[in-house]
């Protein structure tokens, strides 16, 4: 037995078969390796294009996401099984997180789309050692576009009247104005680039190296933000100006405003200040110090007399009071489909003296509106390629409710707007031992948002559109008539005096658009109307769509 085994090990014959046998896996792994797995990657890089491609397709058209990636797949001559997912969903370009965390799908508004592909390689050498005839070949893209605006909500100052505006603008201000028509018309016609003002602002404040969201989480003095004013005005001689006389009339003041309820920056928010971002947002030099002074007012009351020489009327006095905007809104905005400014809430009380006839002289007339914040909410931007003039942006609007009374209402109900107004009758008519009272109601508001489309013309415009509620109409003192209430006493007895109460309506129905004027150019001078809501478009920024991942 030993001797067999002794000459087995001895032998040497075979020995080049056995060694031909191992050469001959070895040339095999070798084949599948240069052959298969070059296979392999040429394959992954195909698929990875074509991912892209579908991403970047499917981005540009987020309604029909994919049905663009499923087409876009099929040009490709991939079968359509090969496409795992479209997921559309939010991509955040924030260098603070990692590249998986800046994209959520399904987050609303889609701004982005993830497409993910699986693709077979046959494998002809290296399945003698997978046992597998081929390889799977995975890959996914992320593409997401650019599609924003900015837009504004309110300040309507149409009619420039020099002497109004001087009273409610200084009484916002804090201060007394004397400023001209022609000083209020050049600041209208001054342009103002937020992203310049917030930078001149900042160097004002002695504020380095922050972002524009810092920035805005501060409250400045109302002074800096005049010299910020006239820094960003530019050579708008006329308007530095006026800023320059309003800025002497502020002079010794400290009041502050909450920069967060004047502008949002949006996306551009970590951005540092000076760095300007694509998107323009401009607005003139008056709207910007009507909301400025706004913000600072708070809840202190105006007070003015309105003489617009009206017929019927022998005087009218108001008490006004602005009130802070909703919690964390503002007036401009920067931002993408969902981002939303607001109107504050504002109070008015006219006290209108109108003329009599007959045995009444003289009807006092006590008009008390409160008109709740409206809203601006972007709903969509319709952005054309290649051609951005094809563009458009879609605002969904809702103008504030209006509660509207004839009745007895104190300056301390002006001042609390934690509570409503349920005032009692006021008296209307004094005649000694004859008293007229008189107490009514009106209410006005939208249901649901009103849809305000801006054509491309419209935002380099700046257009201001109006939308009314649907409920509103021609004259708010015809509906308050409609409603009104009124008690004719005698004497302590309340003994009824007749015709009395007949001619007391037909007075004040006689002054109806007397009453309607001076009320609608006092709202227009605050930035708001009955029922109404003002918005345009500053700018809109159409980015095609790129692969972020």
């Amino acid at each position: 037995m030993r001797g067999i085994l002794h000459r087995f090990i001895s032998d040497q014959r075979g020995n080049v078969a056995i060694m031909a046998a191992g050469g001959m896996l070895l040339v095999v792994g070798m084949a599948a390796f240069g052959v298969d797995i070059g296979t392999v990657f040429a394959d992954k890089r195909r698929t990875q294009s074509t991912a892209d491609l579908a991403a970047i397709v499917a981005a540009s058209d987020l309604s029909h996401a994919a049905r663009a990636a499923a087409a876009t797949v099929a040009k490709n001559n991939y079968p359509p099984d090969s496409l795992v997912a479209v997921e559309p969903g939010l991509y955040v370009a924030d260098g603070a997180l990692s590249p998986p965390q800046r994209f959520t799908p399904s987050a609303t508004p889609s701004n982005a789309v993830r497409v993910t592909l699986k693709t077979r390689t046959p494998l002809y050498f290296g399945k003698v050692l997978t046992g597998s005839p081929s390889f799977d070949v995975h890959a996914s893209a992320i593409a997401a576009t650019t599609q924003m605006a900015s837009f504004a909500i309110g300040s309507r100052l149409a009619s420039l009247n020099g002497g109004l505006l001087n009273a409610l603008l200084g009484g916002l201000l804090g201060t007394s104005l004397s400023l001209s028509a022609m000083d209020y018309q050049a600041l209208l016609d001054a342009k103002i680039d937020m992203f310049d003002f917030l930078s001149a602002l900042a160097t004002r404040a002695n504020l380095t190296g922050v972002t524009y969201d810092a920035l805005l989480d501060s409250n400045l003095k109302l002074t800096d933000v005049i010299a910020a004013l006239q820094t960003a005005s530019g050579g708008n001689s006329a308007a530095t100006a006026a800023l320059s006389n309003i800025s002497l009339a502020l002079a010794g003041l400290t009041t502050k405003i909450a920069l967060s309820s004047l502008f949002g920056a949006g996306p551009y928010g970590t951005l540092p200040v000076g760095q300007k971002p694509k998107a323009a947002v401009t607005v003139s030099a008056l709207d910007l110090l009507s909301a400025a002074g706004q913000i600072a007012n708070g809840a202190h009351q105006i007070a003015a007399t309105v003489n617009l020489g009206l017929p019927g009327i022998a005087a009218v006095t108001l008490t006004a009071t602005v009130g802070e905007r909703p919690v964390g809104t503002n007036w401009v905005t920067v931002g993408t489909q969902g981002a939303s400014v607001h109107t504050a809430q504002t109070r008015i009380l006219l006290q209108v003296k109108l003329i009599g006839s007959g045995t009444v002289s003289v009807v006092n007339l006590p008009v008390y509106v409160e008109i709740a914040a409206g809203t601006a909410t972007l709903d969509a931007v319709a952005c054309g390629y290649p051609d951005v003039s094809t563009s458009s942006v879609r605002l969904g609007v809702s103008p504030g409710i209006v509660d509207a009374w004839i009745g007895k209402v104190s300056t301390a109900d002006l001042n609390n707007f934690s509570t409503k107004p349920n005032p009692p009758a006021a008296k209307l008519v004094d005649l000694g031992a004859v008293q007229v009272t008189g107490r009514a109601h009106a209410t006005m508001a939208n249901t649901a948002p009103t849809p305000v489309t801006f054509s491309y013309p419209d935002i380099q415009a700046q257009t201001k559109k109006t939308v009314n509620t649907t409920s509103f109409t021609s004259s708010l003192t015809a509906s308050l008539l409609g409603d009104l209430q009124l008690a004719v006493q005698l004497g302590p007895l309340g003994l009824p005096v007749p015709g009395l109460a007949p001619l007391v309506l037909s007075i004040i129905g006689g002054a109806t658009h007397s009453v309607d004027a001076p009320l609608a150019s006092v709202l227009q001078t605050l930035g708001v109307g009955l029922g109404q809501a003002d918005v345009w478009v500053t700018g809109v920024r159409c980015d095609g769509a790129v692969l972020v991942n």
